[in-house]
């Protein structure tokens, strides 16, 4: 810990950008410039781990009610990453040259936090005054092997538009059903055409999918119809023109089924979080995934150069799209590797994932992997060998 604080007093920090977040600069020659970014946000999810450093941590949300969070994605690893990378570039500063930005991201999972720093003028001269980058880097734990890591050219992780629906009908008593225009039917009629979208209407090599992820309606009473029903849907893609037409596809069928169960109005649609695909560079790929196979080695499968590519979504490319720079995401396993040699055997997927409230990845060698990867990606810029070429 003392070492920790030793290198930062190295670094000139920036906080309260776009909300809660941090920058941290340390300069070892002016050019060139890495960013690497960590999110840093929990969910609302009680941890059930049964670890002895289970989050017991409750908070009260926006409408007043008290919730338990948990890191039920990994972003507390990603945090204790990029410290330790921040010691451990600090402590070999003769060995490159360069400017690190280490960025601690809030408000990954609402798909607003890295907009939400460029627009409080991350990179502007006369608000945070960040330096603009070369290029951006982030990692991300994965429920797979711990000690693989992996990147691939291209799309690496799913683009991810939510929305909330709220459907019109005229409720009343459960036995008069003349008298009301159900909005469970009605919305329940959507629920099961949604599941059309990708089945019918997109190719089967495209990654796409649709998701109805609550269905909220009525009270405790038995007999009383509500008047309304809201449901909550999940759009993901893996490239912009799939993404448009599963989002026009949810729009037309949640009004065409209001319009079919003679609604009272038509349904209210609610755009609540949005997500761009990220997308690898592919030179920035080729070269990092270069320094990967170098220090990871491929002789122990430890690194994987065409990794699959990530159903869900990330906002960090916003850091670099922002200023016109490339980035790269890599993706490192955290499960104990018995427990997925014993799921592959037995053909089990109840290991849990990201957002579960089992989710407890394994230390190490999660986190070596981690620190390196973002240590090696880094010097793939900054080592006295790439100044001087």
């Amino acid at each position: 810990m003392t070492a920790l604080i030793v290198a930062f007093m190295n670094f000139d920090i920036r906080s309260n950008i776009g909300g809660h977040g941090v920058a941290a600069i340390f300069r070892n020659s002016s050019s060139p410039t890495v960013l690497s970014r960590a999110d840093m946000d929990a969910l609302p999810i009680e941890e059930r781990t049964g670890l002895v450093y289970a989050s017991t941590k409750r908070v009260v949300d926006l409408h007043g009610r008290e919730q338990p969070v948990m890191h039920a994605c990994g972003h507390d690893r990603h945090i204790t990453c990029l410290l330790a990378y921040a010691e451990l570039m600090v402590s070999a500063r003769y060995q490159w040259h360069g400017t690190i930005v280490l960025v601690f991201q809030p408000a990954e999972e609402r798909g607003t936090g890295a907009q939400s720093m460029v627009d409080d003028g991350l990179y502007d001269p006369n608000r945070h005054n960040v330096p603009i980058p070369d290029v951006v880097f982030s990692g991300h734990v994965v429920p797979a092997r711990a000690g693989v890591i992996g990147v691939r050219p291209g799309t690496m992780a799913s683009s991810c538009d939510n929305l909330r629906v709220m459907f019109h009908g005229r409720g009343g008593h459960a036995s008069m059903p003349e008298r009301l225009v159900d909005p469970i039917v009605m919305a329940s009629c959507a629920v099961l055409r949604l599941q059309t979208l990708v089945s019918r209407e997109i190719h089967p090599s495209e990654h796409a999918v649709v998701t109805c992820a609550s269905f909220i309606s009525g009270t405790s009473a038995e007999n009383v119809v509500s008047d309304d029903a809201t449901i909550t849907i999940d759009i993901r893609a893996n490239d912009q023109n799939t993404r448009q037409k599963l989002y026009d596809g949810v729009l037309r069928i949640v009004q065409a089924k209001s319009t079919a169960s003679n609604a009272v109005a038509a349904p209210t649609i609610v755009p609540t979080r949005t997500f761009p695909v990220t997308v690898n560079d592919a030179m920035v790929t080729a070269r990092v995934g270069e320094a990967f196979c170098d220090h990871f080695g491929p002789s122990d499968h430890s690194y994987v150069a065409d990794y699959p590519r990530l159903s869900f979504s990330e906002d960090f490319c916003i850091l670099a799209s922002a200023v016109e720079k490339p980035s790269l995401l890599f993706a490192y396993g955290c499960t104990a590797p018995d427990k997925v040699d014993q799921a592959q055997k037995e053909l089990d997927e109840s290991i849990p994932g990201n957002h579960s409230s089992l989710f407890a990845p394994q230390t190490f060698p999660t986190m070596k992997i981690g620190i390196d990867a973002y240590a090696v990606s880094a010097l793939a810029w900054l080592s006295n060998d790439q100044v001087n070429e």
